[in-house]
Formats: structure tokens, sequence, C-alpha cells
């Protein structure tokens, strides 16, 4: 190839329809990862990943497929990877160089790459003439790429782990949006500057104080003042006051209905406008608190006429719609917006992935702050990995933490948080939970009653409410058992003001009832509710009196916080039970059995702080989370063998395949995912959603966004459902595949009962066509 032969990266893209030349997409590249990695140590290291990532192209062979399929859409389908890995390789970075192998399939194990890059140069074409280029291309490269690595990074494996983690995502997300700019016509790529977070911590004290005048002024025209709203207003002072700390683990072990939301936002801006950090990512358990936290942020921070602040990232959010738009679309892949709010699931199945398309976003959690809400959820089995991931970002990467939640788990009795310091940013928390104990608790263990006793009392509390709302409220632990007190109360004739939440009913379904059971409490209007433990963690009811079933012990203070929460009553009542023909999960059955041994008649209730300590502490050892063999031990050991892969997808297993089922997962459980058209609230909206499923069942290769716009009437039920009723596995008919199984798309075609969701008993009539 001549010296003077034009190189190119791209085919012609945008309006301009110019192609792409590969010297400006090396040094684009390599200049947005090293603005990314800057924050956390790693610019000089990124850059040179960058500017390496795609020097395979520039072979002969790559080049005349290029020109050959530049109007087709093919693939080129010459590997390009492999050169610039051997070089980085060969000039010092060892491992590191696995982020350019992995720039576009995604990491894999370290102890690989060799193979792999012998596989690659076997089927790449003419790597010869590429190196001949590499002078012109790149003629600074230096002879010894080593020194670009901190010290840090080089001393401790796990420390490099994460490293090459965050290098990798500066170095993904910035080809992405180097070459992104270049279809899309632009002269630079799209990066949004830093955000002002002085300003948007003063924005968000003038709208919160807005706020809660308004509220205040509200609920004494309706003569209902809160007389939790004073003491809200000294936790919110005494958290903020910590922001102006180093960054570091902080815990917010505030009561329930405390105000954590507010807190941690104040505390989260504050913190990183005095530690100019980068961004604030909030990350909770339940989708159903996503939506709510992030509409109270919105309101708190964006504003009109100007670039949206709040994104939120989900399974279901709807980037199409009006409110989200391209903007939330093109932030969404890596999370290029001042605050954010995510899942635990988008959050850390990010953190320990290893495609393009996950950890494109990694890097921003380096020099961030990161509010955990409602922690104690997180799962027990991948504690340590998690643990370790965010001592790590903190130690090494510039980042903030923030621990918040009523049932504030023993983390520091496990060996992986040893030496670890933390921050509470709630002093006297006994004090304020004297404050705020709004409730009394009653226990029905023995005699164990049945679920349509707990049905009849709680209607009782209904009909004869003795002086308090009439209201009451019944959690249980499967949705067979909300069926069932459900149908006690039809039965009884109390459908009226009877309502049901579970998963057998779709998120908008659920929506509406939600809504329905707020506006019948704001207004005193008789409600029963019945639902799975979906309600607890950060969903805003008060009702008087909660019946839970037992439970682990975070669960029984997570229901308790929906009684009395406006502390209107001298106190709530949370009746406790053990019901007699109740079932529960099996991952329960050992978490219930060190409640009932810390709490209960006789014994502490479900608030009291040093029990709740030695309970968690007794779960850790009865889960043997320090144990070899637990998988997230094995985790961390592949973690320090830099072993990408297999933390992500599962080991190899004697067949040659991966055990996903020992890989990083935030929910272990396996699912099918229904569509049911028949939750939607009216007709046209339903014959939308059928045309829906028939579109993405339909089609060649489905449309994404479809299967978004699917998502809000979308349910998840276990696999052990139609595989025990084969006439309820012939109500699924697939959507995506050909059969019902753990991760399939399937509809929904049996009965839909309007107040519970889909019934799982069918009549023979729904097998008659």
């Amino acid at each position: 190839m001549s010296g003077e032969r034009s190189l190119w990266a791209h085919s012609p893209g945008g309006n301009s329809g110019r192609w792409h030349r590969l010297e400006d997409h090396l040094r684009g590249t390599a200049e947005l990862a090293r603005r990314f990695a800057s924050p956390f140590g790693g610019g000089e290291l990124a850059y040179w990943l960058g500017a390496l990532h795609d020097v395979g192209k520039a072979s002969c062979a790559w080049q005349d497929k290029l020109k050959n399929v530049a109007n087709s859409g093919q693939r080129v389908g010459i590997d390009h990877k492999s050169l610039g890995t051997r070089i980085a390789y060969e000039r010092g970075l060892g491992g590191y160089s696995g982020a350019i192998f992995g720039h576009h399939g995604g990491l894999i194990d370290t102890n690989s790459l060799g193979k792999a890059l012998k596989q690659g140069f076997s089927r790449a074409q003419d790597v010869t003439s590429a190196e001949a280029e590499l002078p012109r291309l790149l003629p600074d490269l230096p002879p010894d790429l080593r020194q670009t690595i901190p010290d840090a990074w080089l001393q401790d494996h796990l420390v490099g782990e994460m490293a090459l983690r965050l290098c990798y995502s500066a170095l993904v997300d910035a080809d992405g949006l180097d070459t992104g700019a270049h279809f899309d016509g632009l002269a630079a790529p799209r990066v949004r500057t830093d955000a002002d977070f002085g300003h948007l911590y003063k924005l968000f004290e003038q709208r919160r104080a807005a706020m809660l005048e308004h509220r205040r002024a509200t609920m004494l025209a309706a003569g209902k003042p809160s007389p939790v709203d004073d003491l809200r207003e000294q936790v919110y002072a005494q958290c903020v006051s910590f922001a102006d700390q180093p960054p570091g683990i902080y815990r917010l072990p505030a009561p329930t209905g405390a105000g954590k939301t507010l807190c941690a936002a104040g505390f989260a801006l504050r913190h990183a406008e005095k530690n100019q950090q980068r961004r604030v990512i909030v990350a909770v358990p339940f989708l159903t608190i996503t939506g709510q936290n992030a509409a109270v942020y919105r309101g708190m921070l964006d504003e009109p006429g100007a670039e949206p602040v709040v994104l939120e990232h989900h399974s279901q959010v709807n980037f199409e719609d009006a409110a989200a738009g391209r903007w939330g679309r093109l932030a969404a892949e890596n999370w290029d917006a001042p605050f954010v709010v995510t899942t635990f699931v988008r959050l850390f199945e990010s953190l320990f992935g290893r495609r393009p398309s996950a950890m494109r976003r990694v890097h921003r959690l380096a020099g961030s702050v990161i509010v955990l809400d409602e922690v104690q959820a997180l799962p027990h089995d991948m504690l340590v990995p998690i643990l370790d991931g965010l001592r790590l970002l903190v130690r090494h990467f510039g980042t903030t933490v923030l621990l918040s939640s009523a049932t504030q788990p023993e983390f520091w009795s496990l060996p992986t948080m040893n030496g670890v310091d933390y921050t509470d940013v709630l002093t006297d928390v006994p004090a304020v939970a004297n404050q705020l104990k709004r409730v009394r608790y009653e226990w029905r263990l023995d005699p164990a009653p049945t679920l349509a006793d707990i049905a009849d009392q709680a209607a009782d509390d209904v009909t004869t409410p003795a002086g308090r709302p009439p209201a009451a409220m019944v959690v249980v632990n499967t949705t067979a058992n909300a069926q069932a007190v459900f149908d006690t109360w039809r039965d009884s004739g109390d459908l009226d003001h009877a309502r049901h939440l579970s998963t057998r009913m779709c998120p908008a379904h659920r929506q509406r009832v939600l809504e329905d059971v707020r506006d019948r409490l704001t207004n005193d209007e008789p409600v029963l509710l019945v639902s799975t433990q979906l309600i607890e963690a950060g969903v805003d009811v008060d009702f008087p009196t909660v019946y839970r079933a037992m439970a682990p012990a975070d669960s029984l203070l997570q229901a308790a916080g929906r009684a009395n929460r406006e502390g209107r009553l001298d106190h709530g009542r949370v009746v406790i039970f053990a019901p007699a023909d109740g079932g529960a999960p099996e991952t329960y059955k050992r978490l219930v059995g060190a409640a009932t041994t810390h709490f209960g008649p006789g014994r502490a209730d479900p608030d009291d702080p040093d029990a709740l300590a030695a309970y968690y502490r007794s779960i850790y050892s009865t889960l043997n989370l320090n144990d070899p063999q637990h998988i997230g031990q094995q985790i961390q050991r592949s973690r320090a063998a830099w072993a990408y892969e297999t933390v992500a997808d599962g080991p190899l297993d004697d067949s040659g395949h991966r055990d996903r089922k020992r890989a990083f997962r935030i929910i272990s459980a396996d699912s099918i995912s229904v569509v049911t058209p028949q939750g939607a609230g009216t007709p046209d909206e339903r014959a939308h959603v059928e045309e829906l499923v028939h579109r993405v069942r339909t089609a060649p290769v489905p449309d994404m966004r479809d299967l978004r716009r699917l998502q809000p009437y979308t349910t998840t039920v276990h696999p052990g459902v139609p595989q025990r009723d084969a006439g309820v596995r012939a109500l699924m008919q697939p959507i995506l595949g050909s059969d019902v199984r753990v991760g399939a798309l399937v509809e929904w075609r049996g009965d839909y009962d309007p107040h519970t969701g889909m019934i799982f008993d069918p009549k023979l009539e729904d097998f008659i066509l």
C-alpha cells in the first residue's frame, strides 16, 4: 500500500457523504477516551487504547473490502482488532490490551487472550500492510506503554481489574460517540459539559422549600397536618451538614417516613458541588420506586427550555414518548446526564458486565456520587463482589457511596469491609427512631390464623374502623396468597372497596390501582388492599392498619413504614401473622427462620436496632457468605484473575458451555416475560397493545421501540407455573421464539381478571377454538 493512499475508518455518513478518515477516528477516539478516563487517573492509558483500537483497519484487505461493501450496508468481516491488541500487549499494557480486543464483542477472560489473538490473526488478511502504516498513523506511539498504568493498578489484582473495566468503558464510549458523530454528519461528538452542581443544589433547595410549603398548606386546608414534617426537616438538615466532607462511604440510616428520598438527593448534590464530582447516580431495587423518585427529582432539577438534568433509565422507560425524547435515548446509552435514576440491576450488571452496550456507562461511576436507596434489598449472594466493587470505586476512583435504608444491613461484619471507614449522616438514630415511632406491633403467630381469618379481620377494620380511617392493608408473600385474600373479600361482598396488587397484573394495571388507592386514602374513603411485597419499599401510602405475613425482618419493617406514615394517629397498628395456609418463596425460608429467632412476642420488635444488627449477622453466617465455595467468593476469584467472561456469563462446564447460574446476577430467579393486552385501561389502548404484539411477532427483526412500548403491559411469571400446568402453558403464545421457556417473551391468551390479573386456572372453553 502506498504511503499516500487514503485510509478510511468508515464509509460515508450523514448529509455530507464524507468518508471517515482512519487517522481522524483514531485520534478522535483517543482524545475522548482520555477525557473520560482522566478523572480516575487512566487518561494516558485510555488515550493509547483509543489510538490503537482500529489500526488493523489500515490493511489493504480491510480497506478494499470497505469500499466494496460501502453502499450495501454489509460488514467488512475482516478482523481489525487483533493488531492493535498485539501492539498494546507487546509495548507493556499486558491484560489492559484486552480492552482493544473486546471493543466490539466484549471483554474476555484474560488468560484466553493469547489464544484469541492467534485465532484473530489466522482470520485477518494482510496484517503486514497495516503494520507498515503505523508510523504514519501514530508517529508518536511510545515504545513502552507500561508507564501509562498507575502503580496502584499494578500492585493489586482487584484494583487493576476494576481499572480495566473503567478504561474499557471509556474506550467503547469514545469509539461509539466518534463513530456516531460521523454517521450523523456532526462536526464533533455530542458530549455534555460538566454540570454546575452549585446551581443545581440551590435550585433543589428552593424548589424543595416551595414544595414542602405547598404540601403543608394543602394538608392544613384539608384538616390533615402532618406532625412528622418538622422532624423530617431536622433529619434533612443533619444529612446535608455532612455533605461538605471528602468522598467516601456514607450511611443514611433514617427510619421509614423520615424523607430519605429528599435527604439523599440534598446530600448528593451538595457533596458533588463541594468535591467537584461529575454526576449523581441514584439506584433503587424496584421499578415501583424508580418512576416515583425520578418524577420527584425532575420536579426539583429540570428547568423549562433547558436540557433535562434527570435521566430515568431502566427496562420500562419508553424513550419514544414526548417526555424522554431523543435526549433520553442518547443519554441512556452512556449516562451522559448530571442526575441518573436507575435500578440495582442496571447499575451492577453494567459494572460487572463485559459487553460494550452495557459498559459504555461504567466510566461515569468514577468521580460520581452513587446513592443506593433501600440498600437492604441488595441480593445476599452477590454482596461480596458488590461491596468490594464499591470499596474499590471509593478508595481508588474518586467515588462517593451513600447507603440509604431504614434497615441498615451489617455490611461491616463481613471481611470484605474490614478496614473500610464510613460516616453516618444521621448521628442519633435511636432518638430519631423513637420520635418517628408511629406504630405498635401485634403478633399472631400461635395459634396461626388462616388467610381468610386475616382477610375478615382487615375487612372489620374497614367496616367498623373504631375511630380510625376506614382502611387496612394486607401484605403477603406470594401471588397465590394475595389472590386468596382478595377472593375472600370478593365472596363477602367487599368488592366495591377491595383492591389487589401483585405481579399477576401488568405494571400499567398496577399503577392504576395504586393511584386509586392513594385517592381513597386521601379522601378517607373505605379501601382494603392486599399486595405482595412489591408495595413495601419506597411506595408512598399511609394506612392506619397493616397486616404483614411473617417475612424477613427488613420486609416486616418496610411494611410497617406504610402504617401511620404521616403520624396523624396516636399509633398505627402492624399485625404480624404466620398464616397456617400461607406460602413463601424458597429463598425466604432461612431468612424467616432467622427473623422468628430474633423478633416476636417476648422478643424484640423489628425496629429494634440492636436486634436488627444481630439478625443481619446471623443471616450472613447462615448463608455462608465467607465460604470459599459460595458463589460470591467464586466471582471474586474470577475477578482477581481478570476473568471477565466467567464473571458475566459464568464458568465453563464440562460440556464447554457457560454455566449462567454461577454468573454475576442481581436477579437470579429465572422467569418468563408475559405480555397481557388485557391489562390495558381502555379498549383502544388494548387494541394498540395487540397491534404491537402482532408487529413484534411477525417482524423479521423486531423493532426495539415496539418492545419498549410493550413493557408497561409485560409482567413476569415463574417458569414453574407453565411447567406444572399444561393448560396454562397452552395459553402462553410465543411472541419471540417458538417455545415457552425461561427468558421467552409470550402473550397471555387466557382470562385476565380486572381486579387480580392473569387467571391460572383455565376453563375448558378456553381451549375450544
